[in-house]
């Protein structure tokens, strides 16, 4: 089994896919991942030899920022805007979107369950 970055890879996915369930990486960097250590996009992860697994684990670590140490910095970053006073902060302190949506109808996600206003029980 791949452990790499505090994250199980599934094993029978190829590695371009199976680097994304990393938190921090997509697919481009994936590939990115990938073309530095020499490794190919078609093999699967319960391919790999230990080798490949630790040219992975480097990479990684001394080149991207992922899981808990990037979790962290998103929420340091939110955390400031909201210090700073900035309409993006101020729409995460309220819970609400902070890129621009329409939240007359929409926004379920961030409001959470409809609170129904005005129908007074008889």
């Amino acid at each position: 089994m791949a452990r790499i970055a505090g994250t199980d890879l599934p094993q029978k996915k190829r590695m371009e896919y199976a680097l994304t369930y990393i938190f921090g990486i997509g697919l481009h960097t994936s590939r990115l991942i990938l073309d530095a250590t020499g490794i190919s996009y078609d093999k699967r992860v319960h391919e790999l030899t230990e080798d490949e697994v630790a040219a992975i684990r480097n990479e990684i670590q001394e080149n991207y920022m992922v899981e808990g140490d990037l979790r962290k910095k998103v929420a340091m970053d939110i955390k400031a805007l909201m210090a700073l006073g900035s309409y993006r902060g101020l729409r995460h302190r309220r819970g609400l979107p902070c890129r621009g949506q329409k939240t007359k109808t929409n926004a379920r996600t961030r409001k959470g369950k409809k609170k129904t206003v005005g129908a007074a029980a008889k």
